[in-house]
């Protein structure tokens, strides 16, 4: 089984912020497949299960804030007896331009609260899908750029990305990352 989390903050204020791309992704990928409805679950966030290329997946929305992430993620990996190479986390990257996607696995945190206190409760050895949201420039500015709803300019590369991500996910679960990323770059780039 793989644990999919898709990191955001909770609620309608947060919906549209830049840090909410893990929720974005993650929502997409339970239309486009297929997967039951969210559900509110013991793991500290909303839960949707499905299957994509023949392997079971769960898909994870943490409830706890972003800081907090990991408090949902190591409820889920204990309850189900995973590993962090079980794992895959979505989230924002200001590291990488608008539209970019890199996959990795283990690292540093980077600065981002919701993978420092993933690594912090589950270890570092985790997959992440880093959705570059772009830098604002200035360190002073960073809170505000992440905490900025995506503008009406933004879905010109953010809706293809989503769509993208989606459609691309059989190749991540199977373990192309390259591929993944590969597919993901062709379909952005055409848009």
């Amino acid at each position: 089984m793989l644990l999919l989390v898709g990191l955001g903050n909770p609620g309608a204020k947060y919906a549209g912020n830049r840090h909410n791309i893990g929720f974005m992704a993650a929502d997409d990928i339970v239309r486009r497949h297929g997967f039951s409805a969210y559900r509110a679950s013991k793991f500290h966030g909303d839960v949707a299960e499905g299957t994509i290329a023949g392997e079971k997946v769960l898909v994870l929305k943490p409830t706890t804030y972003m800081n907090e992430s990991g408090r949902a993620v190591s409820s889920a990996v204990n309850f189900y007896k995973l590993t962090p190479a079980d794992v895959v986390v979505l989230h924002d990257e200001m590291d990488l331009p608008q539209a970019k996607v890199r996959v990795k696995v283990g690292g540093g945190h980077a600065g981002h609260n919701g993978i420092r206190s993933i690594a912090a409760h589950i270890g570092a050895d985790f997959k992440r899908v880093r959705l570059g949201v772009g830098h604002p420039g200035e360190k002073d500015k960073v809170v505000g750029h992440v905490l900025k709803d995506f503008s009406k300019a933004d879905q010109v590369w953010l809706t293809p990305l989503l769509d993208a991500i989606a459609d691309s996910m059989d190749l991540l679960v199977k373990g192309d990352d390259s591929h993944f990323m590969s597919r993901i770059a062709d379909a952005v780039k055409k848009d």
